[in-house]
């Protein structure tokens, strides 16, 4: 093999996430050098980021900025490539190697659990477009999932032939249970449901699924099952994946797709799809992993599905892959059980300001055990969209959900302060 084989076998194996710098316009208005980082200190951690501070920001987490550090190692690297090509990080030959083992630690799982991706949507089309169906097996989803899941599962079903059945888990997100959750999924399991397709924190209302009951209720059914048979559960994680602290240990799922350029606040167009039962699965996209590079080479089939060949091969943009390393960094020096309470006591905050407005009628829940940063909401008379400009003039930046209905979307996350939060809530009673 040669060296350009070998480096290039190398670059597009494993690492994380990246993509561009942080400001919106070719010239930000405002200095983009960050003070020192004071991981326990609020202030510090906004100030690392080049928000406008004009606005107060409802809606970072669409698609996040990254914090001084990643910023400065996206340019690093970019100036490496562009001075040599065959540029590499100092001092580390296996980059995307070392990201996954910074992914690993994040999420309490295996450095080989963990393929690369550019996206929650890709990580999902992965999964469901790779996954093998034997005859006479079903699927099982939701009807509050997203496109990325819905669209996923519809192709799986036209590949294999395999029934796709949606459950209801709440008429009402506001006063949504776990127990009718759980209940309801159980209720729609098929004796032969391969896959449960679920999302962790739907972006529809803000509603937080119990996920470690729904693997547990699982991993019930599938102890009298064959293990080719066993219901895998699939789940949606990004808006729950850097907001809150769970681990893959703690949820108890199969499989979790996540983009990191949302509430990790890492470089833009990445993502992550963590696994535990690969052998389910065959690769869609060829792996630019060394497997891949020694089968091809030799004739022979790379073997036994790893997250490795499932990650999708080609060039990269390796500045943007290679920074997260540094995000992951950034929220592990804050503390993942400091970053869930700061989003979650902010969200309370949010939805007991809203509640009180007598023209808006709350959807998320108010309990913190089933919800998490997303807080959606219906002002009467006003279509969402509305309410977006509305509250943009009046310097809070939210967001619409694409979903029917539409709601009024807010996210609280560590860019946000309790002062912006008391001003949303003042700006919404404004709107009629």
């Amino acid at each position: 093999m040669t060296r350009q084989l070998n480096r290039r076998a190398l670059l597009g194996a494993g690492a994380l996430a990246g993509v561009a710098a942080c400001a919106s316009t070719p010239s930000p208005p405002f200095p983009s050098k960050a003070p020192p980082f004071e991981p326990k200190d609020w202030a510090s951690v906004r100030a690392q980021f080049t928000l406008d501070p004009g606005l107060a920001h409802f809606s970072a987490f669409v698609l996040a900025p990254a914090p001084a550090l990643v910023r400065e190692t996206i340019q690093r690297h970019r100036a490496g490539l562009d001075a040599d090509p065959h540029y590499l990080p100092r001092g580390d030959p296996a980059p995307d190697l070392t990201i996954r083992r910074t992914a690993a630690r994040f999420l309490g799982g295996e450095p080989g659990q963990i393929a690369l991706t550019d996206s929650t949507t890709m990580g999902l089309g992965l999964l469901y477009s790779g996954m093998r169906l034997r005859p006479g097996q079903d699927v099982l989803t939701t009807e509050h999932d997203f496109l990325a899941t819905h669209e996923g599962v519809r192709l799986l079903a036209e590949r294999t032939g395999a029934r796709v059945r949606r459950v209801r888990l709440y008429d009402n997100a506001a006063t949504a249970s776990a127990d009718r959750i759980v209940s309801a999924i159980k209720a729609g399991l098929g004796p032969r449901t391969r896959v449960v397709a679920v999302t962790w924190v739907h972006s529809s209302t803000g509603v937080r699924l119990p996920i470690r009951a729904i693997a547990d209720m699982l991993a019930e059914i599938n102890r009298g099952r064959d293990e080719q048979d066993r219901a895998l559960l699939c789940v949606d994680g990004v808006h729950g994946f850097g907001a809150m602290a769970d681990g893959v240990a703690d949820l108890g799922c199969d499989f979790l797709s996540s983009g990191t350029h949302k509430w990790l606040f890492g470089p833009r167009g990445t993502g992550i799809l963590w696994g535990r039962a690969w052998d389910a699965l065959a690769p869609v996209v060829p792996g630019f992993e060394r497997p891949s590079f020694v089968a091809w080479q030799t004739g022979r089939a790379p073997g036994p599905t790893t997250a490795e060949l499932v990650t999708p091969g080609g060039y990269k943009a390796f500045e943007h892959r290679w920074a997260m390393t540094q995000a992951f960094g950034f929220q592990d020096a804050i503390g993942k059980d400091r970053v869930q309470r700061r989003t979650q006591e902010l969200a309370t905050r949010l939805k007991e300001g809203l509640r009180a407005i007598p023209h808006v009628t709350l959807v998320t829940p108010v309990a913190a055990e089933l919800s998490a940063g997303l807080v959606c909401c219906a002002i009467a008379g006003m279509h969402p969209d509305m309410a977006v400009a509305g509250l943009r003039e009046r310097k809070i930046v939210a967001s619409s959900t694409p979903y029917r209905p539409t709601l009024l979307r807010f996210g609280t996350s560590i860019v946000t302060t309790p002062e912006e939060v008391d001003r949303a809530v003042k700006a919404v009673a404004e709107l009629r």
